[in-house]
């Protein structure tokens, strides 16, 4: 009897020992978390979980699979590494979903292995919970629109009892000089008489003072009247509203996109253009919420970014539910910023190209703590930390001429530097004391001619 029940209670752990391994066979079938990892990495592109981008949504795409094509996982290994093979092969689902989805071409992924696939097919079967959103330290839209009300009643309340004290004193100060005058001798009531009570008898008896004090402030308002001139046209701080909100902070900081991506035409054109909407649904015609939790500006949500997104899509006439452009476009007057008068001479490629390091190099000499690593940055400022754009410096002549009498000409610059060589030859023996250092302005560019003509 004892012996049975030995073998009975080994059986029985034999069995569930059995049974917990096949569980975990199965659940080794693939890993979600690594999946999303490589979902994003590869597929996110084309591909979303819930809906359609350039492909069709991949939430649970293996039953789907099955139910539509009546394959099995193996078809999606062979799919995803090399589906333009399958199709060749004469496979008909494969046929069928490249003419359903109007011929457009999945990547190929060969570099992925077995383990790779079933683990990215996990997570569009099983995707793991979100994390639980970090708590906000700054006031929500939400939370900043309810706590107006609030500020606005205190801010009344306060500008009303301090009009309220102001006209009691008012009043206070109106008996005071009731009584004053009540209470005033015969003695003081005869001198008031004998008071000036004329502008003119006052200067004739003051006229030293007065024709000082006039001299003094001619001297202030030809003073302001020319410091008002000479700021005419510098916009230092100018930052306007644009009808599609960009954040070059999100783009340029975050993202580090580099700025010749966007702004193509500053290395090798005379204008840094703006970019057309084109340039914009590169990455938009597939991005289309904002999903980096990470950074979100202060009165910011991801309801606002995710409209912003969709004027782009109004703008380029693109239909996301359709993946595909209605033809209805709607031009986008952005608001220009930095923009050179037309006396003004200016080609960024000369600046981008020619002088890059010798800018860098000038202006992190002159600015040890506020270095910069791209030359954009000398004169439009640290881009990549805006939010909201702004005009970052003077643009002055007089700050234009102080930039090429302290940037010393990189003698050694790589860019057409055969077509240079007679030039520093030149410099260095006319320059002999500066030792090799030539400034620009030592090659002409203090000449009017060379900005203005």
């Amino acid at each position: 009897m004892i012996s049975w029940r030995k073998h009975y209670k080994q059986t029985l752990i034999a069995i569930g020992l059995l049974l917990s391994t096949s569980a975990s066979i199965y659940g080794q079938d693939g890993d979600p978390k690594n999946g999303e990892k490589l979902f994003k990495a590869n597929c996110t592109a084309c591909h979303a979980l819930d809906k359609q981008v350039i492909g069709p949504p991949l939430k649970g795409v293996v039953e789907r699979v099955k139910t539509e094509g009546g394959v099995d996982k193996d078809w999606l290994h062979k799919w995803i590494k090399d589906n333009k093979a399958l199709r060749a092969s004469g496979d008909k689902y494969a046929n069928e979903i490249f003419e359903k989805f109007n011929k457009t071409e999945m990547l190929q992924f060969p570099n992925l292995t077995d383990k790779d696939i079933d683990d990215i097919l996990a997570f569009t079967t099983n995707p793991p919970a979100p994390e639980p959103e970090p708590a906000a330290t700054t006031a929500t839209g939400t939370d900043a629109a309810a706590a107006a009300p609030a500020n606005n009643t205190t801010t009344s309340v306060v500008i009303i009892s301090l009009l309220a004290i102001a006209a009691l004193l008012v009043w206070i100060l109106i008996k005071l000089r009731q009584l004053v005058k009540l209470g005033q001798s015969e003695d003081l009531a005869g001198l008031n008489e004998t008071r000036v009570r004329s502008f003119s008898e006052i200067y004739e008896k003051y006229h030293y003072i007065g024709k000082g004090a006039l001299a003094i402030l001619a001297i202030l308002a030809t003073y302001g009247i020319w410091n008002w001139v000479m700021w005419i046209g510098v916009y230092k701080g100018y930052k306007p509203e644009q009808p599609i909100y960009f954040s070059h902070k999100i783009h340029a900081g975050e993202q580090k996109i580099d700025c010749q991506l966007c702004h193509s035409s500053a290395k090798y054109g005379k204008v840094s253009e703006i970019p057309s909407m084109n340039v914009c649904m590169n990455c938009h015609r597939t991005i289309s919420e904002y999903n980096a939790k990470h950074y979100m500006e202060p009165g910011k949500d991801k309801a606002f970014y995710d409209g912003e997104i969709q004027k782009i899509y109004a703008a380029t006439g693109w239909d996301s539910e359709k993946q595909q452009y209605t033809g209805k476009t709607q031009p986008v007057e952005w608001t220009r910023i930095h923009n050179m008068p037309d006396f003004v001479y200016f080609n960024h490629s000369q600046h981008v190209v020619a002088g890059e390091q010798a800018i860098i190099n000038s202006f992190n000499k002159k600015n040890p703590d506020n270095k910069i690593d791209v030359v954009c940055k000398a004169c439009h400022g640290k881009i990549d930390t805006m939010n909201v754009v702004q005009m970052a410096n003077d643009f002055t002549m007089g700050w234009c001429i102080e930039c090429h009498r302290t940037t010393e000409v990189d003698m050694n610059n790589g860019y057409n530097k055969e077509y240079f060589k007679n030039l520093h030859d030149k410099l260095k023996k006319q320059y002999p004391q500066t030792e090799g250092k030539i400034t620009v302005d030592a090659i002409g560019g203090l000449e009017c001619g060379k900005c203005h003509y």
